[in-house]
């Protein structure tokens, strides 16, 4: 039977020409998606880059600055988005598309983010639970903000924007999470992050987003004109 040091080896030869920072973020965004932040030590990461642990400590103090830089990396670009989308005041759908485009992007170049954060957000360690508190914090803040001025013109109730922020957060990061799972259940032929699949996967979520939180007049006109497009 394979050790479990030697399924974190397993992709070692696969490591792609970066610098070492970001070929050790990509190393550590994968297997704390796999195994969580208490599941990986050092020595692990370590023996998957071919480092020693004191090599790897001249780049990151200690584990949870390592998974704090992954984070951040991770999820800034985001935040970043989020806040650009609403910088023409009303949600327009030029704007969605960017924004959409962005994220899915920055998605694929990171497949196992969604895990991650998805698994973070399940830790029960009081530390971890912390830095998971203000790491997200930034992301909910600014997607409720956004959501928010556009909820009373999309038709929606005060108290309904903290579940449609976290309706939206599920449909951004979901295909990612559950690629593989949906990939084995043949819901689709191609990969996830094929081409022609994340190109489907724009054109969803731009329709999805614009329909929950595009005014009320704009959404009316784009279903008049989709019903007259498909007969």
């Amino acid at each position: 039977m394979r050790t479990r040091g030697a399924r974190l080896g397993a992709a070692r030869a696969d490591a792609p020409s970066l610098p070492t920072r970001e070929v050790i973020l990509d190393a550590a965004e994968r297997l704390f998606s796999a195994y969580g932040v208490d599941g990986v030590a050092v020595r692990d990461l370590a023996r998957e880059l071919g480092l020693t642990p004191s090599s790897l400590y001249n780049h990151f103090p200690g584990k949870q600055a390592l998974y704090e830089a992954v984070l951040e990396r991770g999820l800034g670009p985001i935040v970043a988005l989020i806040q650009a989308s609403w910088r023409h005041g009303e949600l327009r759908r030029d704007t969605v598309a960017a924004t959409v485009d962005g994220m899915v992007t920055h998605l694929t170049q990171h497949p196992h983010l969604g895990r991650l954060v998805q698994r973070a957000l399940l830790e029960d360690t009081d530390s971890v639970r912390a830095l998971i508190t203000r790491s997200l914090e930034p992301l909910y803040r600014e997607g409720v903000a956004v959501v928010g001025r556009a909820a009373t013109s999309a038709g929606w109730a005060r108290d309904e924007v903290p579940h449609l922020a976290l309706g939206l957060f599920g449909l951004v990061f979901s295909y990612f999470v559950n690629a593989d799972a949906m990939r084995r259940l043949a819901a689709w032929g191609t990969d996830a992050v094929d081409p022609a699949a994340l190109a489907v996967q724009r054109r969803f979520l731009e329709k999805a987003i614009f329909r929950l939180l595009g005014p009320r007049q704009s959404r009316a006109r784009s279903v008049r004109r989709t019903r007259r497009e498909h007969g």
